[in-house]
């Protein structure tokens, strides 16, 4: 080859690696706008919970397609009463497969009405012996965290098994009921979850991927109407914003450290885009409120974030 011909070829092959540099380049400009921004998140809440002594683990679904943060969402944590929607969701599956009715009546015997744990079913009917339906019923559980409505329902679907198949993920495990979870310190822990998965399962429910529409919005608006946790997801943001949440909450032990304070759900943003934020703090030190202010702490970064 003559020198002109070594010349002609190292001019062609630079320009083809230009253009390549470029191509890549215009592409990484393309989705910058989307994807841009991300780690401001990210940092801001590393940031909240970079000095509390806790297990914090965090999962949150955007707006856009694949715009999600995440820090520890891959790790399991302890449910508590956030395990209530799976059961939800498994008990409407089965009214719309004919196993059950919204207007089926339960009867509530005194005996099951136990002490000792978190029940304003009881507070409001010490008797039992009395009949309600399978909606009243779960409206309890869900707007009221009712701890002894929660294992009837589970007693009349067969127990958690059916909870487990339908939910289907190895990234989701309930074994315990909640009369199961206060025979001891760790069967609490039991029922347990991935940030990532409670959020993915938020998001498949709004979306209208798990149940049919009148039941979505039957779950929706009782978790709208969620009368727990009201400091956590809720916390820090303008009181008219919509958020369907489910809270969970363990024992604090003799040491001062608290097994489980958490929160999940759908925040509705001004524009009517919704945004999912899962927040599950494990073994913290911190005090009940701060704890629940490292919530709303969360949740607020993520609001203003996308509502910019």
């Amino acid at each position: 080859m003559s020198p002109n011909s070594d010349f002609s070829f190292y001019i062609c092959t630079t320009l083809n690696k230009m253009n390549k540099i470029l191509l890549i380049l215009g592409c990484l400009l393309i989705s910058l706008p989307m994807f841009a921004q991300q780690p401001v998140l990210q940092q801001k809440i590393a940031q909240i919970i970079a000095t509390k002594k806790a297990d914090i683990g965090v999962s949150i679904i955007g707006i856009q397609k694949n715009d999600k943060v995440q820090i520890n969402g891959t790790q399991l944590y302890p449910m508590l009463s956030t395990f209530k929607f799976p059961i939800a969701l498994t008990v409407l599956h089965k009214v719309e497969k004919g196993e059950l009715a919204m207007t089926q009546k339960i009867f509530i015997k005194k005996e099951e009405l136990l002490d000792n744990t978190w029940s304003p079913f009881k507070d409001e009917h010490p008797e039992g012996n009395l009949s309600i339906t399978l909606a009243e019923a779960l409206t309890w559980m869900m707007c009221y965290s009712d701890n002894n409505l929660t294992d009837i329902i589970l007693r009349l679907i067969g127990g958690t098994e059916p909870v487990q198949q339908f939910i289907g993920s190895k990234d989701f495990i309930i074994r315990n009921n909640k009369e199961d979870m206060h025979k001891n310190w760790d069967a609490q822990f039991v029922n347990q979850i991935t940030p990532n998965a409670a959020a993915l399962l938020l998001e498949k429910f709004y979306q209208g991927k798990i149940l049919n529409k009148v039941h979505t919005k039957w779950l929706y608006d009782a978790m709208l109407n969620n009368k727990t946790g009201l400091k956590r997801l809720k916390g820090k943001l303008p009181t008219d914003i919509k958020v369907a949440h489910r809270s969970g909450t363990s024992f604090t032990n003799d040491a001062g450290m608290t097994g489980a304070i958490n929160s999940y759900g759908i925040i509705v943003l001004p524009n009517n885009k919704k945004i999912i934020v899962a927040v599950f703090v494990h073994n913290t030190y911190e005090s009940f409120d701060d704890t629940e202010a490292i919530i709303a702490d969360i949740s607020k970064a993520t609001y203003d974030y996308y509502n910019k």
